[in-house]
């Protein structure tokens, strides 16, 4: 049971801080302004317009009985009541009214019927309390004769109400939107700190950062730019440090190629120059993969500018591209180009087709990329994103490196907060789905 409400509670409820913590202020500020509101309505309101309606209706019982023990002074009893009651009393013997004027939810109609009807009886009353913007018109059947009285509204019905309301209704008003922009100013913090963690997170430099706000945020916030700054330390001194070992590796490759230009013996000079080009090449590999987090700006990019620039790049026709939608997202566009270029080459490589199709999902931008070649094993699916690791059956995509073609693929979608994911493509050969948010 409790679960189950728990469930409940969890999916009407704001997602969001900044409506949880209004509802934390709000909630207790309108229940108490709904109880006291109940409560003046049920023990002051009604009970006062309940004793003012009684008073009235014996004030109107006492005139009938008067005019009909002594119809002669009339003159002089309406003129007193109109002097010192401002009621307006008048005897007619026009026919009774057949129409109510009752008004059904008014609380003040429903309190007059009840006096009148238990001190006059049934049909021997009329009144409206509609008719007239500061009156109530009453009618009194008496005998043959009708008596028609118009007295004050406040006598039925308290004046005070519609002060009571407003005051109590507009300081409950300014009281939240103060609230609401203090919670607005505490909040902002937490937001700013949650859009520089999702930039850090997708490989962008957030130098522009400054903690604020409450001091456990700014506590977070201090202690989160202290991590972004090491990781960021760590990543450029990875680089530098490849960089250089690239340098010295170079050198030596590059003599051990002049060296055996010169060797006479042509058969063990190709093979060992088979070596060093092999080495050469795992050595860029090694680089590319360290390069992945490499210092470059976010920027606005449009994809299908982005595949027509590669494509052309290619120059390859067995390359064929669609456009269902044309999508721009927030990325690295150095990076994104590697990696979808890395991919589109392996299956140019191993594959005598290619088909890159870009369209729209929801909020995602998709990219399918596939082929006709000898595809992957599904049971391979995951290990192929592994650093170093190779195929040694079916379709090696790293027949010429180390491994780490996909490797750096993943690296790169990820850190733009998007997936990777492969299939069974309609070529008969492997597809390569990707998803990036816009």
């Amino acid at each position: 049971m409790f679960s189950g409400l728990n469930k409940f509670l969890k999916i009407i409820l704001p997602k969001r801080l900044f409506y949880r913590a209004l509802i934390i202020v709000a909630a207790p500020t309108i229940i108490l302004q709904l109880i006291i509101t109940i409560v003046f309505y049920d023990s002051i309101w009604i009970k006062a317009n309940k004793n003012s309606t009684r008073a009235l209706v014996t004030q109107l019982k006492t005139i009938e009985e008067v005019y009909q023990n002594d119809k002669k002074n009339l003159d002089f009893f309406t003129d007193s009541y109109k002097n010192n009651f401002n009621f307006e009393i008048g005897i007619n013997q026009n026919q009774f009214p057949s129409i109510s004027g009752e008004r059904k939810f008014s609380p003040m109609d429903r309190a007059l019927r009840r006096e009148l009807k238990s001190t006059f009886g049934n049909n021997n009353y009329w009144f409206s309390t509609s008719k007239f913007k500061n009156a109530v018109e009453i009618k009194i059947k008496s005998k043959n004769e009708i008596i028609e009285f118009l007295v004050p509204k406040e006598m039925v019905s308290a004046s005070s109400v519609r002060l009571f309301v407003l005051w109590t209704t507009l300081p409950s008003i300014l009281l939240i939107v103060i609230a609401l922009i203090f919670l607005k100013n505490q909040t902002r913090p937490l937001v700013k700190l949650a859009k520089a963690a999702e930039r850090f997170g997708k490989g962008d430099y957030v130098n522009d950062f400054r903690p604020s706000g409450a001091q456990e945020i700014r506590k977070a916030a201090y202690e989160f730019d202290r991590m972004a700054k090491r990781i960021n330390r760590h990543l450029n001194q990875r680089s530098e440090m490849l960089s250089g070992i690239s340098h010295d590796l170079r050198t030596p490759l590059t003599r051990l190629k002049l060296q055996l230009a010169m060797l006479t013996q042509k058969d063990i000079s190709t093979r060992m120059s088979k070596d060093i080009d092999e080495m050469e090449r795992m050595l860029n590999d090694y680089l590319q993969f360290a390069k992945t987090q490499s210092k470059e700006s976010t920027t606005s990019i449009e994809l299908t500018n982005l595949i027509k620039e590669l494509s052309q790049n290619l120059d390859n026709k067995n390359l064929d591209i669609s456009f269902q939608d044309n999508i721009t997202l927030k990325g690295r566009p150095v990076a994104l180009k590697r990696s979808l270029e890395n991919i589109i080459q392996n299956g140019l490589t191993y594959g005598k087709k290619v088909l890159v199709t870009v369209k729209k999902s929801s909020n995602r931008g998709l990219i399918l990329i596939e082929d006709d070649g000898p595809g992957i094993p599904e049971d391979q699916y995951k290990n192929v994103f592994k650093p170093f690791f190779r195929l040694d059956k079916s379709r090696s995509l790293n027949q010429s490196g180390v491994g780490l073609g996909l490797a750096i693929v993943e690296d790169i979608i990820n850190s733009h907060g998007g997936n990777i994911q492969l299939g069974k493509s309609q070529l008969g050969g492997l597809q390569v789905k990707i998803s990036l948010p816009f």
